[in-house]
């Protein structure tokens, strides 16, 4: 996985806002199916400069063009990366991102508008420029341990970092001997952004990978309500509470900011049940780097 001497060498900014890197787009395509509320885009980006390299569970910068309301240049906006070290090119000269297009109404005009940044991008046609910064992050990186068992939490482009983190372990790590639980979370089945390489995964690693999906506008819980993902984590809390006692077991959860209270309501009951709490455990957990956030 990561190696001690590489995660001591992690590159952190080496491009910022007032020289960022100039690169290209490369390709880009849809993630979501015909009918999806809403449009999600895999983007792949040109790389220049070789010493711009990244690690899975970074994030990468993006300058949009264009000033803001007074005037002055946009600020970058952090996205996770969707690619492993070597990029989607094999090379480590291209970078990858999930984004979703943000559309919403001006509660003031009535006019429908769209976000600044990820309007851009998902407009963005191979050969248009785009410019980069970072690369950021040094706390979402994979562990050391070649035996460490991973739960990945995610809901919507929150599986970027995760689709990183499952193609290098098993498709680029040979030492790599661990499991692997995936649950991400969705409002309709043509969200899964990554579908077909997650059941590929699934088919090809066996118990090495289990992902759970929770589709909250299509199932529901046992009580009728809508299925979200600490719902479906739910379903099998003794096993994940066992599964966190381990010392070689690392949880990272990615999506929307407020994941998190879901995620700890079904978690406090499970510690309870075994006559813990579960704060101080978690609290535990983060100071061992074993349990990673980051939602937005």
């Amino acid at each position: 996985m990561v190696a001690s001497a590489e995660k001591r060498e992690v590159v952190v900014n080496l491009y910022r806002p007032n020289a960022p890197l100039i690169g290209q787009c490369v390709e880009t395509y849809s993630l979501v199916g015909e009918g999806a509320p809403g449009l999600t885009k895999h983007i792949v980006l040109s790389l220049p400069d070789p010493n711009y390299r990244y690690l899975e569970g970074q994030s990468v910068g993006i300058i949009p063009p264009g000033v803001d309301d007074k005037g002055n240049p946009h600020k970058p906006r952090l996205y996770s990366i969707a690619s492993t070290r070597y990029g989607d090119d094999g090379e480590g000269r291209t970078v990858s991102l999930s984004v979703k297009r943000a559309e919403y109404v001006d509660k003031e005009t009535g006019q429908p508008g769209v976000g600044v940044c990820s309007g851009f991008l998902t407009d963005l046609k191979p050969g248009d420029e785009v410019m980069i910064t970072g690369p950021s992050g040094k706390t979402f990186l994979l562990p050391e341990d070649e035996n460490a068992n991973l739960i990945l939490i995610a809901t919507g482009t929150g599986i970027a970092p995760f689709r990183a983190f499952i193609k290098h372990l098993f498709e680029e790590d040979p030492n790599y001997q661990g499991k692997i639980w995936l649950f991400f979370g969705v409002p309709t089945t043509s969200t899964l952004l990554y579908h077909g390489d997650l059941e590929a995964w699934k088919a090809q690693y066996g118990d090495r990978f289990r992902v759970d999906y929770a589709i909250s506008r299509e199932q529901q819980t046992p009580d009728g309500k809508k299925m979200y993902v600490q719902n479906r984590m739910a379903e099998y809390g003794p096993e994940l509470w066992e599964m966190l006692q381990q010392p070689n077991t690392y949880t990272y959860i990615c999506g929307l900011k407020g994941m998190e209270d879901g995620i700890n309501s079904v978690m406090a009951p499970l510690a309870e049940q075994a006559g813990q709490d579960w704060s101080k455990f978690q609290k535990e957990l983060k100071k061992a780097n074993r349990w990673h956030e980051e939602t937005y």
